[in-house]
């Protein structure tokens, strides 16, 4: 059982999933910094939201911490470097708000397009006032998006249905794919020219701050309206409320704001400016689907398996087809590491068949984090397995090609003068792991938790003094491979025994006249 602490308000349908899974769920709300310390050592996993800040001093005081889970998307209040650095991984909920956010999003273009907010309170106040609410059509008017990722996508799926032009500036989206969206990329300064509405929807990172600057605002179309559901600070508010009353711009609809929470801007005071409190994910929709996602996302992590939306996990997106061999992937680094006799060496992963080119660099993580524990690491992860080989000096690489002659999958993992290969057998409707090759020579055998392998003479009788010595230690063999080589005139055993093979035995077998060599696996 894990100790959970939860800072902030999450849906209790994720925490009791949390709850069901056994853990213990801490609920401590309205920390201080200082109580924050206090109250994570000890846990294993931290539950936040946007108001919790995840600084160095409290990752470092966190002695168990596994996992900080951020039920949203944005990630400002957390030192993922440091967490990364101390083998904490980071998650959050990428995909549970983002239909909230767009639905904002049209929300505050619509209310900035025709001055709902404005009209509603003059009205309530005693004002009638048609004309000087007037506001324009949306049909015909260019949208400029700023950011194409999955919220930038629906807006303009959204925005489309209005009759609007879409244009949007994003570094990362290819040309092809923005044309079937419909689409038209161009570079910030053309769209800033060209946009009626500009929309952000944009991490908050150093390239991002201030993008929308006094400097930038005065390449924008005259009378443009600025909409910003993303990040506060992204929009330099004291310079977007200068273009304002200039009159350049004609007005803005803000989600977000610098500082939060705040009741102070100097855009609070101009009547052309929409502004609510942050609400873009505050929906029982988004709140619901957040807090499962998030608990699903930290019960993975603390049972030490791949999180999909770790974002400190060099692995990227993984593939329904990489997924099933993540198993074999970390057993064949812990067989290789076995194989070393706990001195790790540069790593290099082949992939052959199917699995080339399907995105396998969480194989290659998978691989190196068992070579990594089975040469003696302690506390390694998917999080700092990369700076843990780093810190050894150790490179690891992969490669792949698509020929496979005997097998529709193989992955080979290459280490030191070592080498092991492995496979995904189907039998009946089960998918079986498979060692097939060790080191040249042609095996066939399950892994299991203790192995032993056995290099000697290709003469009779080798067989028989590996048993008798196993089975004088009360040692039995519950399964068995051989793999001659007539070339060489040696044997390759590889064998899986019901316990650990004593050190005593392996080296006494290891001076037997005719074995060349020995290695104990150990795989659990």
């Amino acid at each position: 059982m894990a100790r959970v602490l939860v800072s902030e308000e999450i849906a209790d349908s994720g925490l009791q999933e949390l709850r069901n899974a056994g853990h213990e769920v801490d609920i401590r709300l309205g920390l201080s910094p200082s109580e924050l310390i206090d109250a994570i050592q000890g846990a294993h996993a931290l539950i936040i939201r946007s108001a919790t800040q995840v600084d160095a001093a409290t990752l470092e005081a966190a002695k168990d911490l596994i996992v900080v889970g951020r039920a949203g998307i944005g990630l400002d209040n957390v030192d993922v470097a440091k967490a990364t650095e101390l083998g904490v991984m980071v998650v959050n909920a990428p995909v549970s708000n983002i239909l909230s956010a767009a639905e904002q999003t049209m929300a505050l273009l619509l209310a900035q397009a025709r001055n709902i907010p404005q009209a509603h309170s003059a009205l309530k106040n005693g004002k009638w006032e048609r004309s000087k609410w007037e506001g324009v059509e949306l049909h015909g008017k260019t949208l400029g998006i700023v950011g194409l990722g999955k919220i930038g996508a629906l807006v303009a799926q959204r925005a489309m249905a209005f009759g609007m032009r879409l244009v949007a500036y994003d570094p990362y989206i290819g040309e092809e794919r923005a044309r079937h969206m419909g689409i038209e990329l161009m570079s910030l300064d053309s769209l800033l020219a060209q946009s009626d509405f500009i929309t952000i929807h944009l991490p908050r990172v150093k390239e991002t701050t201030n993008l929308l600057n006094a400097e930038s605002l005065k390449k924008t179309k005259p009378g443009v309206r600025i909409i910003n559901v993303a990040r506060g600070g992204i929009v330099n508010e004291a310079d977007l409320a200068e273009a304002i009353q200039s009159g350049h711009v004609q007005g803005a609809a803000l989600d977000v704001f610098e500082k939060e929470p705040t009741t102070e801007s100097p855009l609070f005071e101009l009547p052309s400016v929409v502004v609510v409190p942050h609400l873009g994910a505050s929906t029982a929709e988004a709140q619901d689907k957040a807090g499962v996602t998030i608990a699903e996302q930290v019960q993975l992590a603390l049972a030490g398996d791949f999180v999909p939306f770790a974002v400190n996990v060099a692995a990227g997106e993984v593939s329904n087809v990489v997924r099933p061999f993540m198993g074999l992937a970390e057993v064949l680094g812990r067989f290789i590491g076995g194989l070393l006799d706990g001195e790790p060496a540069d790593l290099e992963v082949l992939y052959q068949g199917e699995l080339a080119g399907a995105g396998t660099k969480i194989l290659t993580l998978c691989a190196l984090k068992g070579l990594l524990v089975a040469t003696g690491h302690d506390g390694v992860s998917f999080v700092n397995a990369p700076q843990l080989a780093l810190d050894h000096n150790l490179t690891y690489s992969e490669s792949a090609n698509v020929d496979s002659p005997e097998y529709v999958n193989l992955i080979t993992v290459r280490s030191g003068v070592h080498a092991v290969s492995g496979t995904l057998m189907t039998i009946g409707t089960r998918l079986e792991t498979r060692i097939v090759s060790v080191d040249g020579h042609s095996v066939e055998i399950p892994p299991a938790s203790s192995m032993l392998v056995v290099r000697n003479d290709d003469r009779p009788g080798m067989i028989g003094r590996v048993g008798v010595a196993l089975g004088e230690a009360d040692v039995s063999i519950s399964s068995m491979a051989v793999g001659p080589d007539a070339v060489t005139k040696t044997a390759l055993m590889v064998l899986s025994t019901t316990a650990p093979t004593p050190a005593s035995v392996v080296e006494r077998l290891r001076v037997t006249d005719g074995i060349q060599d020995i290695h104990l696996i150990t795989l659990r």
